[in-house]
């Protein structure tokens, strides 16, 4: 029993030690230089410089816009007393989606999210906040991301596997609004986003991210993210750029390396124009895109070495505890 208990504790420190810090081809962009972004658990390019943040829970409802030198150039406020903020999605033009989504112990009987402008300069508003309701129960989530064609999703952030969540593209504002269940991901999902081509999406999870093809959700291949304190956020720039940051106050925002993704999806991803922050934006209280049939079971998550450290961890508290 020793045996398994030493073996277990072992796994975990071989894989924690073996996770690269950094790539060679890994570029620093900025550090964010406001104090006040210290658990930053989102991140979305928005264009022309500009990046969208937002802090985990314990904070109220506001999203900073940053530029390129990391000074905070922007604060949309747009709830007072939010639960759990953990996700930031495109929503067109000068909007994103904010998601109230992380239900660590996983017992909301709803989940919310809300439309709101950001960009330069400070800003109060009160978007609709729609309810939703998962069709299984619920789980906690830290990812929200959204397709080029404006379809919004949630990814779960489960021990044993995480779940791809398709949001309606009608959102009754009196709720709730249902769920539906796409496909698999990787288990301890922090982050996601689609890439500009709409063809490919990444989940991250701490210390790798994990890009799936669509809508057939089959998995295409992992690449490993900067070594980071606690690294919650990924997003993907109009022009197929992958990047990350971190928890932490003045946390750095990191460019991944191109060619560990283009090496992943076996070319380079389609480049974009930034979209116009005047272009055809829909009201606040619509998704813009129909209701999503695309995924099956067939795309199945994998088990990355977070999850193993997790794994390896339990493994040694059970067995310590039955020894």
């Amino acid at each position: 029993m020793k045996a398994v208990v030493a073996a277990a504790g072992a796994l975990g420190l071989v894989l924690i030690s073996s996770v690269p810090a950094r790539a060679a081809g890994d570029d620093v962009l900025f550090s964010f230089s406001d104090p006040t972004i210290s658990e930053a658990s989102a991140l979305t390019p928005l264009g022309k410089g500009l990046y969208a943040t937002t802090n985990d829970s314990g904070d109220s409802g506001r999203v900073f816009t940053v530029d390129s030198s990391g000074d905070t150039v922007g604060v949309t406020h747009w709830a007072a007393d939010p639960v759990d903020v953990e996700g930031l999605a495109p929503a067109g033009g000068n909007h994103v989606w904010v998601g109230d989504i992380g239900d660590n112990n996983s017992v909301w009987d709803s989940i919310r999210i809300a439309k709101v402008r950001v960009g330069r300069g400070e800003r109060t508003v009160s978007p609709t906040v729609y309810e939703l309701v998962y069709p299984d129960g619920p789980h906690n989530a830290e990812s929200l991301l959204a397709h080029p064609d404006g379809q919004v999703f949630v990814a779960t952030k489960d021990w044993g596997g995480g779940r791809l969540y398709a949001v309606p593209k009608r959102l009754d504002p009196d709720g709730p609004n249902r769920l539906k269940e796409v496909a698999p991901v990787i288990p301890m999902a922090t982050d996601g986003a689609f890439f500009p081509d709409g063809k490919h999406l990444v989940v991250r999870g701490y210390y790798s991210a994990t890009i799936y093809d669509w809508p057939s959700m089959d998995r295409v291949g992992s690449f490993r993210t900067p070594d980071q304190e606690q690294g919650e956020a990924i997003g993907v720039t109009a022009t197929g750029e992958v990047v990350v940051t971190s928890e932490g106050i003045r946390a750095e925002v990191i460019r991944v390396a191109p060619e560990l993704v283009s090496e992943v999806l076996g070319e380079e991803p389609t480049p974009t124009a930034d979209p116009s922050p005047d272009a055809t934006e829909p009201p606040d209280d619509e998704t813009g895109a129909e209701d999503s049939d695309a995924g099956d079971e067939s795309g199945g998550g994998s088990v990355g070495p977070a999850a193993l450290v997790v794994l390896a961890v339990a493994a040694y508290f059970i067995f310590r505890k039955r020894s």
